[in-house]
């Protein structure tokens, strides 16, 4: 089973040019990344449970009913504080663009501490346990708190993997992310992620002047670089995942690499014209590279299977994939 843990958000996401306020009406997506990830693999077959906090209120008891029917243990979910975490993205747009709003502060995740959930009983059953780079990102205290998860997850001995997704606009506690991310990343045997994020959590170093000749060779080469360094300065990482994923108008061109012991695993190179939502993109990669993995899959495998559901998670509305594996499979045979 896997433990996923991390903040449930909700996105509303205006259309814009006042459309949402003639109209009255702003769409609302359940998400956060990890939420995202366990949605995946419940959908793919694989037993999840998901650990969040939420207020003690009838509106998380509607979310966690959800989360149940989507076949999510929600077991783990610790009721406390009084606020469900927010974001407003204009339909569309990607969670690094500019004009993503978050309205998060205080929120019962925010203000989760050390002790507060026990997690010798909620990682009963688990063999995975994944989280992102987002929780940590939030303040020193939630940084705290996966600490503690990781250090019980790794008595455990479970599969430890991690997101690098980087927020600029939530490192906001006068730390910076390579003051806090290494420590937490030293748990980790799957590290996913690319060149960029990893250079802004981890000091991995990048070639500024790589987009003045923006080769797939070079990206390819700069992947290996990176994972070579980060499995030897995190000697329980077995396996690093780069995405590469390029505006091309109003498409996007995607391909990514997974590097291990065997070597430089890369995927085939996906284009499309037009992209109806990016959020929950890489959330689907992520959880493609799980799935594979717990699958036991051949490296080359997973990798394409990770990056075929997330070039489909870019024609879906929302969040959350509700592709099959069938699905995902398709892609790759056309």
């Amino acid at each position: 089973m896997v433990f996923c843990f991390g903040e449930l958000l909700l996105r509303l996401s205006p259309s814009l040019g006042r459309k949402w306020i003639r109209d009255n009406n702003m769409p609302v997506f359940v998400g956060g990344a990890e939420l995202n990830v366990a949605t995946a693999l419940t959908k793919w077959g694989i037993p999840t449970k998901y650990c969040t906090a939420l207020p003690d209120n009838y509106l998380s008891a509607e979310i966690i009913e959800e989360i149940r029917d989507k076949g999510i243990d929600p077991g783990p979910v610790h009721l406390s504080g009084k606020r469900v975490g927010l974001y407003y993205l204009p339909q569309g747009a990607d969670m690094k663009n500019a004009g993503v709003i978050y309205d998060r502060s205080h929120s019962a995740f925010a203000e989760l501490a050390p002790g507060l959930i026990n997690w010798e009983e909620v990682l009963k059953g688990c063999s995975w346990f994944h989280f992102s780079a987002i929780s940590p990102a939030l303040n020193n205290t939630v940084a705290a708190v996966c600490r503690e998860a990781l250090y019980f997850a790794s008595q455990k001995n479970l599969n430890i993997s991690i997101d690098l997704n980087y927020r600029s606009k939530l490192w906001q506690y006068g730390k910076k992310p390579t003051q806090v991310m290494p420590e937490l990343v030293n748990y980790c045997n799957v590290i996913m992620g690319n060149i960029w994020a990893a250079n802004s959590l981890l000091g991995m170093p990048v070639d500024d002047k790589i987009h003045h000749n923006p080769e797939k060779r070079r990206y390819l080469d700069h992947a290996t670089q990176t994972a070579d360094e980060l499995r030897r300065q995190f000697p329980v990482c077995k396996a690093v995942a780069n995405t590469f994923r390029f505006d091309k108008g109003d498409g996007i061109h995607y391909y990514a690499a997974l590097n291990n012991e065997e070597g430089q695993f890369v995927s085939p190179e996906f284009n499309t014209r037009h992209v109806v939502d990016k959020v929950g993109s890489g959330d689907c990669f992520m959880g493609g590279l799980i799935y594979g993995s717990y699958k036991n899959h051949t490296p080359q495998d997973v990798i394409d299977f990770a990056a075929a559901a997330a070039y489909g998670k870019l024609q879906e509305k929302g969040d959350t994939t509700n592709q099959t594996v069938q699905a995902v499979k398709k892609i790759l045979a056309n």
